[in-house]
């Protein structure tokens, strides 16, 4: 297979609290706001790989409720698996991937992150049962949504 035709696969885990409000972390890397989330390791399953992910951008180890989206950036070939969790235990700590921690409602969410990113953590948000699936270019979304 050629190395430009490969994909890589990320999982986000939108972690909502009593009051339906969304974890964002800021990236030590970007200082981007995004839900926690990053690329699965090859020999992991997809919950432990996003609960692996979580909890070392967070310090909070979650259960995993339902998959919310499946988004595709175009321009890297990376597909995300966004799903919606809560949190069980730990605490949020700073850490090596994130400086920053912010509780948001939905009407927050767009002034914190970029479209591609908001969108995924405000359908984790709706609660709906069908996931949306979603494409961008990394920052804005592409043609149309649907919902499997």
């Amino acid at each position: 297979m050629n190395q430009d035709n490969r994909h890589s696969v990320s999982v986000s885990g939108v972690v909502l609290d009593a009051e339906g409000r969304a974890l964002l972390i800021q990236r030590r890397d970007n200082s981007h706001w995004e839900a926690p989330g990053g690329i699965l390791e090859r020999d992991e399953d997809i919950t432990t790989g996003l609960r692996r992910e979580v909890h070392e951008e967070t310090g909070l180890e979650v259960e995993v409720e339902a998959l919310t989206g499946v988004y595709k950036n175009m321009a890297r070939g990376i597909v995300a698996l966004v799903f919606r969790c809560r949190a069980v235990a730990g605490s949020l700590t700073e850490n090596d991937e994130s400086r920053a921690f912010q509780w948001v409602t939905a009407d927050e969410v767009a002034s914190f992150a970029t479209e591609a990113f908001a969108i995924r953590v405000l359908d984790a948000m709706r609660g709906e049962y069908r996931p949306a699936i979603r494409q961008h270019d990394g920052i804005h979304l592409i043609g149309s949504s649907s919902t499997a």
